[in-house]
């Protein structure tokens, strides 16, 4: 049975847990997208409908995100995508697949294609994690890094007054104004019902799973684009003091010029006019011409 809230898409039972997956459009190799931390498959409906006239295209949410079924938080990147392959196959989603991963879900989009890569076709990764992000960036930036996820630990214990989520909901309106209509409502409740995921998600993150991403296979020789948000991003801005950001920022730049060098024909491109939390929504015309570019390069391999 559909979940009462469940704007589109369907529930596929994994091991006796529902997964939410949406599909659209036709052709192959099929675009999987896969979420940042702290987003949920419905943030990408407007890419995702665009990608559909291209090839076909599939949303989902991993477990204990958006409308798929809870799950205990955090978990390894093995079990991230193990879920993943098991809920394509269970929905009958044909291979192989372009991956379209953003943030955390770039990293997950890599592991999988390190994992199986007999199952990927082509990698666009989207301003994507970096096991080696914290590692490499300044050591200031490793201590305020460690504060906040501190601060965030404490702050899953706190319940939020209906002051706080009529202000966020209020606050969120005027962004999901670009999605249809019927999705609006559904997004902004569900983004307000889940937002300790992001915080319980990156609990392992910076140890465990980057481990796991370090002691992986190498990346297949698969067509490979990495796309890096260099522009403003207002709750990078927020978080970060200025300098301190620009450094950063430095830094994931020199880390994405690696990972797209790991297959002989990654390419790296900057977005200076994107931010990390939404490139997709604000630079769509880049990401269009990376699938389009990726689809071209895969159809030539065959």
């Amino acid at each position: 049975m559909p979940h009462p809230s469940l704007p589109l898409g369907r529930h596929y039972d994994i091991g006796g847990r529902r997964l939410m997956l949406h599909r659209s459009g036709n052709g192959g190799p099929t675009a999987v997208f896969l979420a940042g931390s702290g987003l949920m498959s419905l943030d990408y409906l407007n890419i995702h409908h665009r990608v559909a006239e291209l090839t076909g295209s599939v949303l989902y949410d991993r477990a204990g995100n958006g409308w798929s079924d809870p799950a205990e938080l955090p978990r390894t990147a093995a079990e991230v995508t193990d879920e993943l392959q098991a809920l394509l196959r269970t929905a009958a989603v044909p291979g192989p697949y372009l991956l379209v991963g953003h943030s955390l879900g770039g990293a997950y989009a890599r592991h999988y294609a390190r994992r199986f890569p007999g199952e990927v076709a082509g990698l666009l990764l989207l301003d994507p994690f970096h096991e080696d992000l914290v590692v490499r960036a300044p050591l200031a930036a490793r201590e305020r890094l460690d504060r906040m996820l501190e601060d965030m630990r404490k702050q899953e214990l706190v319940e939020l007054t209906q002051e706080q989520i009529q202000q966020s909901r209020t606050q969120m309106a005027p962004h999901f104004a670009a999605w249809p209509e019927p999705v609006r409502k559904p997004l902004v409740e569900r983004h307000l019902a889940t937002w300790r995921v992001a915080s319980q998600e990156n609990q392992n993150l910076y140890d465990k799973v980057a481990d796991e991403f370090r002691r992986a296979p190498d990346t297949p020789d698969v067509p490979l684009i990495v796309l890096s948000a260099m522009g403003h991003d207002a709750t990078q801005a927020h978080l970060w003091p200025e300098e301190l950001l620009r450094e950063i920022n430095e830094s994931k730049r020199t880390l994405h010029a690696e990972l797209a060098a790991e297959t002989p024909h990654g390419e790296h491109r900057i977005l200076d006019d994107a931010g990390h939390g939404w490139l997709h929504e604000e630079r769509p015309d880049a990401v269009l011409q990376a699938i389009n570019d990726l689809l071209r390069s895969e159809s030539r391999a065959r």
